[in-house]
This record gives C-alpha cells, structure tokens and sequence, in this order.
C-alpha cells in the first residue's frame, strides 16, 4: 500500500510554495493533521483552505473526506506494524546473516533519499551553502550534532564563515543574534525533535537569516520556518540509524564543491599547507643534511 505521506514527498517538487506549505505541516505531524479539517489544516500550515483542497486534488484524491478515509486506512493497516518489524529482527528472522541484513536495511535508507528529499529542495540548500552567506551557523541534536560537525569540518574547507554552535542557545547564542540576511542556519533535528531547534529556526528567521533544517520524515517542528527541508528515513535497530543523514552530508559538501568551482580549491590548497605547517611545527625541526639518520655509504673500520 502506498502512503500518502510517500505520495506528498514525491510530488513536493510539483507543488506551489503555499502548498509546500501544507505539505510541510501535514507531513510534521502525519497522519494527526490530516484528520483535523482542512480549515484547521490551513490554519497549522498558515495557508488557506483553498490551498488545502489543491494539494489533495494534486494527489489525486477526490475529495477531502476521501483524503481523510484514506488516512484512517493507513492507521488501521499499520498500527502494529513497527512492533512486528522490532520483534522480527530481535528473533533473527529473515534471510542472510545479521550482518547481511543490517547492511541491507542500511542501504534501503540510502536509496531512499531519492524519495523523500526533493531535487528542487537539494538544489536549493547547495545554493543556499554556496552563495556567499557571510555566515553560516551549524547546529545539531543529542547525536545529529555530531553529523553537524563533520559538515562544518568540510564545508569550511570550500567555503568561509563556517561555524558550529555546540551550545546555540548557551554560550554560542552570539552566532545567531549576529545574524542578518547574509547569514544562513543549518539546523539538524531527527526524532526525537528537540524544542530548541524550533526556537533557533524562529530566532534565525527573525534575525533575516535563511533556514535549512535536516531532519526525518516526520519532520521536525523546525520545519515550520524553514526555506528548506531536506528529509531523510533513519528507521534503524535498536536505534535511529544516521546511514542516510552520511550520505546526505556527503552529496551536499559535493553539491558546494561543484558550485563554488577554483575558490574551493584555493581555500583547500590554503587549508591543506596550513595543516602541513601544523603537522611540521608537532614534529619539530628537521635536522640538517649531515646530522639526518640516513646511513653513511663511507666504509669505516672496526
């Protein structure tokens, strides 16, 4: 059975901002919202309900109440999936070995980014990463901070003004306050969403700044202040697995790379004699040609 949820990611490259919207909040609280009424939908989403009838009728879908029937489905037909599918792989049923099969899995989040992240939504965080933003302030959860900091460790290698708020409502909350319109906030927030992400999404829009959050499929709260929201899968055993968020990481420094050309390569030829100096100082000096420990071809007798 296809989910609609399915269905709205793989339309969003089709749909009016004002729909994105719509999608965006169905999507961050699905299938919750979508059994509200449209009005009430349009309101959580800041649209109309016009605009709410648009993006079931570009889904195919008749009509709202048929929208709504299909969604009590869904909920009915899968209510005790995620506990069979635990309980499956806790008993090591399927085939292959343990290994074989999380490998597998893995790979399924993987090419499952071609679903849910949309090619318009990709394209536009690259440019949003590659396009002289005086600032770019990363921040991340309980576990995707860490994820956070490997894109900063890259991206600061192509691009300036790269910096990582371990503490962004702390002691780095100085990074988002200095924000402007030539600024951009990469918020990563995968389930369980964290409250302050969705208070830095709104702190940073309120400071001009543009948005991009990374999170899951349900879509965190964040979202709702977002330019762009790129989604990942990260159903994993016996905890989220991060094998799509990688990938994801991976083709956005690429994406930069591609698009800011020869300034990349100057700043990482820059980078990489500063770490040649780095590493050269650790080592201490080298010793001069007649003291080096290169053995003397000289014969010399006992």
């Amino acid at each position: 059975m296809t989910l609609i949820r399915d269905d709205v990611f793989a339309r969003m490259d089709e749909l009016s901002p004002a729909e994105k919207k719509v999608a965006r909040s169905l999507l961050a609280n699905y299938p919750s919202a979508g059994l509200a009424s449209a009005a009430t939908l349009a309101r959580a989403a800041g649209t109309s309900t016009p605009t709410v009838l648009r993006l079931v009728a570009r889904l195919g879908i008749g009509s709202y109440p048929e929208f709504q029937q299909l969604l009590h489905e869904e909920i009915s037909q899968q209510l005790n999936a995620p506990v069979r599918r635990a309980a499956d792989r806790l008993t090591g049923e399927g085939d292959g070995t343990l290994f074989q099969r999380s490998i597998a899995q893995r790979l399924g989040l993987v090419e499952r980014l071609t679903a849910t992240v949309p090619p318009s939504e990709f394209d536009a965080a690259v440019a949003l990463l590659a396009g002289g933003a005086r600032s770019i302030v990363v921040s991340g959860g309980y576990f995707s901070r860490y994820l956070g900091q490997i894109l900063v460790l890259q991206l600061d290698q192509l691009v300036p003004g790269v910096v990582l708020a371990t503490e962004p409502l702390g002691r780095d909350i100085g990074s988002y306050l200095s924000m402007g319109r030539d600024s951009v906030a990469v918020i990563f927030d995968l389930r369980r969403h964290e409250l302050p992400a969705k208070r830095l999404a709104a702190l940073a829009k309120r400071q001009g700044a543009a948005v991009l959050v990374i999170t899951d499929e349900e879509l965190s709260p964040a979202a709702d202040d977002a330019d762009v929201v790129l989604p990942i899968a990260v159903d994993g055993v016996p905890f989220d697995s991060f094998a799509g968020l990688v990938v994801l990481v991976e083709a956005l420094v690429e994406g930069v790379f591609q698009r800011v050309g020869t300034a990349g390569l100057d700043r990482m030829r820059q980078w990489e004699e500063s770490v040649l100096i780095h590493r050269a100082f650790r080592a201490g000096p080298v010793p001069p040609d007649d003291e080096s420990d290169e053995p003397d071809d000289t014969e010399t007798e006992d």
